[in-house]
């Protein structure tokens, strides 16, 4: 278990929280190909036999990115009476994605605008600033110029449209001459021609951001970090409701123990990732959040495997495609007094989505020091349904020459004077990808299960978003059906919400992604009332104090405390 007090967990954060450890294992996949095979694996449930839980809690969020800790303390803030637990399999928070990423505070200008992207990045660019300024999170507006060398005024035209239809939160842009740019940037290529100039885009430190959501967690009343413990299976709750016989018939219609029972492993010492040998724990949540980034698909898939949803269901264990960006460092010619940072015009896919991401861009640290990337490197599983994890031994940085090569000739489109020599490996991240090279938009993905009547549902079944003219307009992107768990204010059994899919722009998301979280569970679980009473916003506007699992009495209280 993990028994370390809070105030040194977090000082252990703080240590660690800066350091990159890559591996030493270098990628030696670069598939492109629409046929590259996905991962469909699932949790190692085969390992973990079904058992009764020896503890409760209201949420449980599964993953510690920064959209996990995002929703836990958005849970924590609204609902201070319930408890929320967030579990996390490495040592500290945020050891993929999440510190492995531009920094970039997107403005919000490629995205269809009816997409769970755009709205979610609008309007957690906001929130992200804000946050910044109350946290002391360092940050810097540097403002963004996207160039593309000759022929690109009607694209950029098209764009400023797009950007000006977006409403209240619409990011402020403008076309500006290539010399006009080049008074901005003097080392713009003379090719470039026009240029829009995003003047709200930003760069944050992702790590102290992260810093920030983890205090405020530890400072809820009713909320706890659980590092180095993995979930390694999830099932339904349902125990036996009243005029039923079955051995929880006892406790007749008690809808509070209804939920998933979430299995564990907790590490042991010198540990992390891997649930062989550590000590297991089941837990009983009414609400799981899973926010597990990468492997986001496992619990789904061990669930189909099971064969927990519609026996006439035919779908198709859920994939992942993988899409290593590896960026580079410079120190040379070629971007002397650069102030903003410089994106080139994405690729499209033919069916017309972004193709890869948003291309070899300049990016600037905290500090002004300059970087590229990230590239995409498509990666191969070598099993389909087997190699969890099998891209954390690709994240070292690239070092092949002719990729090297590839990433200059990208950059040097648009800034010609930047030397091949200059580059430096520096670090390289994962993208989790919900369709193939080549496959178009996807947007961000947000299912919902409830452990009553799971036989009735598909693996694909989204959230009745709380936006229902937002929810219409996306929902041209979802590829299954609504759940509405049919009905609100706690009568539809535990809620399992899942976040797929969450790739660029996740980091300036996260906190509207958290909000939009938590609105749900709010109307669909605790109820739309629930939220005001649980904060303090009616009556004398003072949240009740309990002391941590004082809601989990029924179930292991004492061992709930003794396991965070």
């Amino acid at each position: 278990m993990l028994r370390s007090s809070r105030a040194a967990r977090l000082a252990l954060r703080h240590d660690q929280v800066r350091c990159r450890c890559f591996s030493t294992s270098f990628a030696t996949h670069d598939a492109g190909s629409p046929n590259l095979p996905p991962l469909r694996a699932t949790l190692p449930h085969n390992r973990y036999p079904p058992r009764e839980p020896s503890m409760q809690v209201d949420h449980l969020v599964i993953g510690g990115g920064v959209v996990g800790l995002a929703t836990a303390a958005a849970l924590a803030r609204r609902y201070p009476d319930k408890s929320t637990f967030l579990v996390e399999r490495h040592r500290q928070a945020g050891q993929e994605t999440s510190s492995r990423n531009s920094e970039v505070i997107h403005a919000g200008l490629y995205y269809p605008k009816d997409s769970l992207k755009t709205q979610m990045c609008l309007r957690g660019r906001e929130k992200m600033y804000r946050r910044c300024e109350e946290w002391g999170v360092p940050h810097r507006q540097t403002g963004k110029l996207v160039v593309r060398p000759k022929g690109s005024k009607d694209y950029f035209e098209k764009m400023l449209q797009h950007c000006n239809s977006l409403g209240a939160l619409a990011p402020p842009v403008r076309l500006i001459s290539g010399d006009e740019a080049r008074q901005r940037e003097p080392d713009l290529s003379q090719d470039i021609e026009w240029a829009v100039l995003s003047e709200r885009t930003g760069i944050v430190s992702s790590h102290e951001l992260m810093e920030s959501l983890e205090r405020e967690i530890l400072d809820a009343e009713a909320a706890e970090l659980v590092y180095d413990t993995e979930v390694v299976r999830i099932d339904p709750h349902l125990p036996a409701m009243e005029g039923v016989a079955g051995p929880s018939s006892k406790r007749g219609s008690d809808y509070s123990q209804e939920g998933w029972v979430v299995q564990t492993v907790t590490h042991s010492a010198g540990q992390d990732g891997g649930a062989e040998g550590g000590e297991s724990d089941a837990i009983l949540a009414r609400v799981v959040i899973n926010s597990s980034g990468l492997n986001g698909h496992l619990a789904l898939n061990a669930l189909l495997a099971e064969e927990r949803f519609s026996s006439n269901n035919s779908e198709e264990a859920m994939g992942m495609w993988y899409a290593k960006g590896n960026y580079v460092s410079y120190k040379g010619p070629g971007t002397r007094n650069v102030k903003a940072l410089i994106y080139p015009i994405p690729a499209m896919s033919a069916k017309g989505g972004l193709d890869q991401g948003l291309g070899t861009h300049l990016t600037l640290d905290l500090d002004g020091n300059i970087k590229f990337g990230p590239d995409t490197e498509w990666l191969s599983p070598p099993d389909a349904k087997g190699g969890i994890d099998f891209w954390a031994k690709q994240l070292a940085p690239v070092t092949s020459e002719d990729r090297l090569k590839a990433m200059h000739a990208s950059i040097t489109s648009f800034l010609p004077d930047v030397k091949l020599e200059g580059l430096s490996p520096d670090y390289a991240g994962i993208r989790p990808k919900l369709v193939p090279p080549g496959g178009g938009f996807m947007d961000f993905t947000l299912l919902c299960h409830r452990s009553r009547d799971l036989k009735s549902q598909k693996l694909w079944s989204y959230a009745r978003l709380p936006n229902e003219q937002l929810h219409d307009g996306a929902k041209q992107y979802f590829r299954g059906e609504v759940n509405a768990l049919g009905g609100e204010g706690g009568q539809a059994g535990g809620t399992m919400l899942t976040l797929a899919g969450i790739e660029s722009p996740g980091l300036t998301s996260s906190s509207a992604i958290a909000d939009t979280v938590a609105e749900v569970v709010s109307r669909q679980v605790w109820g739309h009332g629930d939220a005001a009473r649980s904060t303090g916003r009616e009556g004398t506007g003072m949240a009740k104090e309990i002391p941590k699992g004082a809601r989990n009495d029924e179930v292991g209280a004492a061992g709930l405390d003794a396991w965070a």
